[in-house]
């Protein structure tokens, strides 16, 4: 019985030292008090690639559409399932316990093994025998995404003040694009070449060795530090943070609004390669190249000029200017997208969808920053979990869900056809979306009136 007791003793204060050891890997120092710019430009460079990986493993089954519906025999709704819905409730769910975690313990570590996670993942979508084994690796890829974001809008927002948040988030936000760049230019090809299993595992091993690079030479920033907050603050509870938001006017239409107009987005990016490769009839090496440039470069410099833009117009005339320049964009390039899902050739088609690709990303970086900007230090990983949980569920989730749907529905009597009127559906979303960035920007102009965030 001695013995016995000696034992479990044993196992006890065994089983607590590795507690101990766990808590203490996601609880390292900070950077010291005093940031150089040299720090703060590595830290956002750095999250700038791990954006660009978890884009890379996210998008490139918009290339790789085609060809794994034709190797494993799946309807476009499936197809719709496996980009979308599947992945997006994971990918968001598991977002914002994350993000709870990332405000209590250190956001460097949680990002480190998210992107291991998900780069594995995605290299063992390649090995994949049949669609339920790829639905469950793809689910693991949003598992593993799910840690990423809130941590690294939390880590800029204490690096950057409110007067660059923008310009930073756009800059981080161009991970998006640079990340399609890269899926699409390396998925399209590589497929042609060798498959689209073999191109999965050249996309996914990279992000490995970046999680390593990422652990050794990125430093956990100070909490509140670009506000000079000094002392730390307490999280306040989940329950609390959603409270705020929904009594914010303001966040309520910039979630909404970003929400509808993500619909749109993730559903043109898996859909339209896949469009082109198969109404048009172009290969994915050549569809993967022109997107490339279009998505990838073009959308990039679209971040970037939405967050310069922002942050000169909301300095100049006010924060509504944050939601209501991206309305105006976004109401613009409708009719191209329409000409664009109707084209009668591919040449017309990429032609119409230039400047919705390049002008389609404005509202990420106005999004982001309005959301730190308008949030209290304290809830900004969870606030921006909730945001990135509804903004994923309708548009990375819904979004290519419901194209697939409908191409299913209309193939039916129109047969490949059934594809143009699939993407159509995000037509009217995107003017719903319009609305609600009008709000936002009435909200924050009332406002700041009468002192209040809400």
């Amino acid at each position: 019985m001695r013995l016995l007791f000696k034992h479990a003793l044993d196992y006890l204060f065994f089983t607590q030292a590795i507690r101990v050891r766990l808590l203490r890997l996601f609880e390292s120092p900070p950077m010291d008090n005093a940031v150089t710019e040299r720090q703060r430009r590595y830290t956002l460079f750095m999250l700038v690639l791990v954006f660009t990986s978890s884009h890379v493993d996210r998008q490139i089954m918009g290339i790789l559409g085609q060809p794994i519906k034709e190797s494993l025999l799946i309807t476009d709704t499936q197809l719709g399932l496996l980009t979308g819905i599947m992945f997006a409730v994971f990918y968001a769910t598991l977002g914002m316990p994350m993000a709870m975690w990332a405000d209590r313990r250190n956001r460097r570590n949680l990002i480190t093994f998210s992107v291991f996670l998900w780069s594995l993942m995605t290299a063992l979508c390649g090995a994949a025998a049949n669609y339920i084994q790829l639905l469950l690796y793809r689910i693991g890829v949003g598992v593993g995404e799910a840690g990423s974001n809130p941590p690294s809008h939390s880590m800029i927002a204490d690096l950057y003040p409110p007067e660059r948040r923008a310009t930073a988030m756009a800059i981080f936000g161009t991970g998006i694009n640079w990340g399609i760049l890269i899926g699409f230019l390396l998925g399209g090809w590589i497929n042609e070449w060798f498959g689209w299993r073999v191109a999965f595992f050249v996309v996914g091993v990279p992000g490995i060795l970046l999680a390593l690079v990422f652990q050794l030479t990125v430093k956990e920033p100070p909490r509140g530090y670009s506000e000079n907050i000094g002392t730390p603050v307490t999280p306040p509870s989940f329950g609390s943070v959603v409270k705020f938001m929904w009594g914010s006017r303001p966040l309520r239409h910039i979630v909404i609004a970003g929400s509808l107009i993500a619909f749109t987005g993730y559903a043109s990016v898996i859909w339209i390669p896949i469009y082109l490769v198969r109404i048009h009839e172009m290969g994915t090496g050549e569809a993967g190249s022109y997107l490339a440039l279009l998505i990838g470069v073009g959308g990039a410099i679209g971040i970037y000029l939405g967050g310069r833009a922002a942050d000169a117009l909301s300095l100049r005339f006010g924060q509504q200017w944050l939601p209501w320049l991206v309305g105006i964009v976004n109401l613009a390039v409708l009719p191209l997208l329409y000409l664009a899902f109707t084209a009668p050739t591919p040449m017309l088609a990429i032609a119409f969808y230039a400047l919705p690709a390049i002008l389609g990303t404005v509202y990420v970086a106005p999004g982001f920053a309005l959301i730190q900007n308008v949030t209290p230090i304290e809830m900004r990983s969870v606030a921006a979990a909730i945001n990135l949980f509804i903004t994923n569920i309708i548009g990375l989730g819904l979004g290519p869900f419901t194209v697939g749907f409908f191409s299913d529905y209309f193939g039916e009597t129109h047969g490949i056809d059934g594809l143009r009127y699939g993407l159509m559906t995000t037509l009217v979303i995107a003017v719903w979306a319009v609305f609600h960035y009008y709000r936002c920007g009435v909200s924050i102009r009332s406002a700041a009136k009468t002192g209040s965030i809400s």
